[in-house]
């Protein structure tokens, strides 16, 4: 497939709000039409049915933070409860970016944040060190396997919810639209383009994943995988595509 020519990509993903992001820069370098769309969302779960799994906010004196969603739908469900967020409230955040984003809601310097490194398993350390809280983790319907082994293996006191759902997207409008490139985050995304399209026949597109679960559900779909990122040579999606894209129309 590497001898035809790549004219268009679409990301299934949200456009960038940056304007340095290495997409545009592909686009301008190589001169294809790259296209963003989520083929994937978010929806807030509301706090009549956080009540129905039985959580009192009331009853934890730690939140741990995953992601920004997480951040925006505790807060949210924190109004819908009329529920005080207390000051002494501790708030462990799996990245800086997370702890950063947590500002939106928090004055940073009164309240206790405890930061990590990168992955979840990077914030064990701090979880030792205060493992006598009550732990809420507001989290999606698609939680992540590492984050209950981790905390179980601590021997916890903590307690899962969900306060978002990933739901796959309405892409009708894209039926009749061709693109060189489709690429994908999740094995959600890859669902979402099945549900959307039952009859999808790859033929000449290209099919580029990020990560292990993505990679596997395009196997199981029966798609041909021609672009796959992380990889030592190139570890982002965009290092990816850039090395095929350069390959694909050299001398075109």
């Amino acid at each position: 497939m590497s001898n035809l020519k790549v004219k268009t990509i679409l990301v299934s993903q949200p456009e960038p709000k940056v304007e340095n992001s290495p997409y545009f820069e592909l686009q301008q370098k190589h001169k294809v039409k790259v296209d963003f769309r989520s083929f994937i969302h978010v929806e807030g779960v509301s706090a009549k049915d956080i009540r129905a799994q039985k959580i009192d906010l009331n009853n934890f004196s730690a939140i741990i933070l995953t992601s920004r969603n997480s951040v925006d739908h505790f807060f949210r469900v924190a109004e819908e409860m009329r529920y005080k967020v207390p000051e002494d409230l501790k708030y462990f955040c799996q990245s800086e970016a997370i702890a950063f984003y947590l500002q939106k809601y928090v004055v940073y310097r009164k309240r206790k944040i405890y930061v990590g490194q990168k992955d979840f398993a990077d914030m064990t350390t701090l979880f030792k060190k205060y493992k006598d809280e009550k732990f809420l983790l507001p989290a999606s319907d698609q939680l992540n396997f590492d984050i209950p082994q981790t905390l179980n293996a601590l021997k916890l006191n903590w307690t899962p919810a969900t306060f978002y759902k990933t739901v796959m997207s309405d892409l009708s409008d894209l039926a009749d639209v061709y693109y060189d490139i489709l690429a994908f985050f999740s094995p959600t995304g890859i669902k979402s383009l099945f549900k959307n399209f039952p009859d999808f026949k790859q033929n000449n597109t290209r099919i580029a994943v990020f990560g292990s679960t993505t990679q596997k559900e395009a196997l199981e779909h029966g798609l041909r995988i021609d672009i796959l990122a992380p990889t030592p040579e190139t570890p982002s999606m965009t290092m990816a595509l850039e090395k095929y894209v350069a390959e694909a129309n050299k001398g075109k």
